[in-house]
């Protein structure tokens, strides 16, 4: 029997909350090993979250952890060399290159860079055949376009879906897996219920995001790996399947995806 598997959090001491750093990430392993998690994927968005991501794997934990190194499209101004360095080097524990993408809602960046930097990273995932993790907001006609001429890693994840059912149709056609978030269970997000419903249980993930996007009932307090459970909990009565079926489903597809070690 598999535990659960939370695809995509930030553990690193910059993301949390002042309650949270004193506890530290060791705390909130314990109490995520203890709700049924055994694997998570720490993601790096910029070079001192990214190396703090891959420091993180040497934790001595009860949940394997995992990392990726990535340049978030918030910061696509940054020099990406440090990404690649650090993607090169070789570590034994990156899975992973993201997240990065394109985000048209917050637009801290100039659209001309996000391109730039995401079609690096494209390459990147490519060059190492590892995982690309991708976020995307607003912005999925630039998606599909990029990758028209940049291509589709083999892995690709679309992180934190937050799309309609007809986003999801044209990911799934590109070849990408689709990970779930917290915010399916909030009361506004009707549309993203009918994209999940719609996705194939064997390229389904579930995240937590955390520290950010606690679902229901934890909305409004910082978010953490053990609750992955509840968001599966939650898509498994969503699609009318069992809450082992999900769990034991998307804890694969996850090991698939960043090609975990057997277990």
């Amino acid at each position: 029997m598999s535990l659960w598997t939370d695809a995509h959090c930030h553990l690193q001491d910059s993301f949390l909350a002042d309650d949270q750093v004193a506890h530290g990430a060791q705390a909130q392993l314990e109490h995520a090993f203890a709700s049924g998690v055994d694997r998570v994927v720490v993601i790096g968005t910029d070079a001192s979250t990214s190396a703090d991501a891959l420091a993180m794997t040497q934790l001595e934990s009860p949940v394997e952890i995992y990392a990726t190194v990535g340049l978030h499209p918030h910061d696509a101004t940054h020099d990406i060399a440090p990404i690649l360095a650090l993607a090169r080097a070789g570590h034994p524990r990156l899975v992973g290159i993201g997240e990065c993408g394109f985000d048209y809602f917050y637009e801290h960046s100039p659209r001309s860079a996000q391109r730039s930097v995401f079609a690096a990273q494209i390459g990147l995932a490519q060059e190492l055949d590892l995982a690309l993790v991708v976020h995307t907001r607003d912005a999925f006609d630039d998606l599909c376009d990029i990758f028209a001429s940049e291509g589709v890693p083999s892995r690709t994840v679309i992180h934190c879906f937050t799309g309609n059912p007809d986003d999801a149709e044209r990911c799934l056609a590109l070849g990408c897996d689709i990970s779930i978030s917290g915010i399916v269970t909030f009361k506004n997000a009707q549309s993203l219920r009918d994209a999940a419903r719609l996705v194939p249980l064997g390229r389904l993930h579930v995240e937590t995001d955390s520290p950010f996007l606690a679902p229901m009932p934890h909305r409004g307090r910082p978010n953490e790996p053990a609750w992955v459970s509840v968001v599966g909990e939650f898509l498994a009565e969503l699609r009318g399947e069992e809450v082992s079926a999900v769990r034991d489903a998307t804890s694969a597809n996850s090991a698939r995806l960043f090609n975990l070690p057997a277990r």
